[in-house]
């Protein structure tokens, strides 16, 4: 599996999340979170002729003439998403499109802000490189990392999965 955005997420998340979905584990289906985020992009591109674009092996939620926008249900963790966000840049720039990145958080918990901008630099494109090989050693290993056991396991689609 080519390491798309929902990996490089899930990599910052949770390693074993990022294996299970990696190696086609998927248990989202019956997550009321994700529905609930796939709802929220639903609306979000109702009026929006803009909206989930797909390039290669990503879908990107909007472009405009000077952002690239992910909209995230929260802002529970910032630093998967702007790495997902980094991903995204990175494969437009290769296309020849440059433009800067905009998280919009429906819901704000840690942070005072709704949108976070994201621009892709020399050195964040280089970590991005070491990050994506790192995904792909991952996916590959026999078995999926070792349980987390952190407070935000109980919302996770796997949360059966690792611990039933």
């Amino acid at each position: 599996m080519r390491v798309n955005g929902t990996l490089i997420n899930y990599y910052f998340h949770c390693k074993r999340q990022c294996w299970f979905h990696g190696n086609r584990i998927n248990l989202e289906d019956n997550s009321e979170d994700v529905k609930i985020g796939k709802a929220i992009h639903e609306v979000k591109s109702e009026n929006s002729t803009n909206s989930e674009i797909s390039i290669e092996n990503i879908k990107v939620d909007k472009l405009t003439k000077d952002y690239l926008v992910e909209v995230k249900k929260s802002d529970a963790d910032v630093e998967a998403a702007t790495w997902q966000v980094l991903l995204y840049l990175k494969i437009l720039k290769e296309k020849g499109i440059e433009r800067a990145g905009k998280l919009e958080f429906v819901e704000k918990n840690k942070s005072k802000n709704k949108t976070l901008i994201v621009n892709l630099t020399e050195k964040s494109s280089k970590e991005l490189d070491i990050i994506i090989s790192k995904i792909e050693l991952l996916l590959n290993e026999e078995v999926a990392p070792e349980v987390i056991s952190e407070p935000k396991c109980k919302k996770c689609a796997y949360y059966e999965y690792c611990y039933i």
